[in-house]
């Protein structure tokens, strides 16, 4: 029975699954996207989304804060950067999790996690678009023949 047992524990004592989530932090704050197992990327974003929300308030207490989770000064300056700048209007939902196939080793679920605001193709996806007109929606427009320009007109001949 699951009593009591509130998250993930990824078959990991409690050091080595802080070190990883840690870890796996680190590598998406720095490449915006990273590819994992479903279960890991599950136990990400519950670890990190409080963090990036902390980064929304760039004061001294809360870098200190998320530094003292992910021991990494690269990653702190680039969280309260330009991350925080993209996020600062969004309530939360900071991550994205899109499931991709399988392993091939051992067959685990894999998928892709990524922050919502850094993926260029998606934006524009949702961005709305012009209407495209094509060859066949064309209205064709007869211009009189008054307004037919001079070197399109027939020569005369003298």
């Amino acid at each position: 029975m699951r009593h009591n047992k509130k998250f993930n524990h990824l078959s990991r004592k409690k050091g080595h699954r802080e070190a990883l989530l840690s870890n796996l932090a680190i590598a998406l704050i720095e490449h915006k996207r990273i590819f994992t197992t479903v279960a890991k990327a599950k136990a990400l974003r519950v670890f990190i989304e409080p963090i990036i929300t902390r980064a929304k308030k760039d004061d001294t207490a809360n870098r200190r804060l998320v530094f003292s989770y992910l021991q990494n000064k690269e990653a702190v300056k680039e969280l309260f950067g330009p991350i925080a700048d993209k996020i600062a209007d969004r309530p939360g939902g900071y991550l994205r999790i899109l499931k991709t196939t399988h392993r091939l080793g051992d067959n685990a679920e894999m998928c892709m996690i990524e922050f919502v605001d850094f993926n260029e193709a998606m934006l524009e996806a949702a961005a709305p678009k012009k209407a495209k007109t094509t060859r066949r929606s064309r209205k064709k427009t007869t211009a009189p023949a008054a307004e037919v320009p001079a070197a399109e007109a027939p020569a005369e001949e003298k």
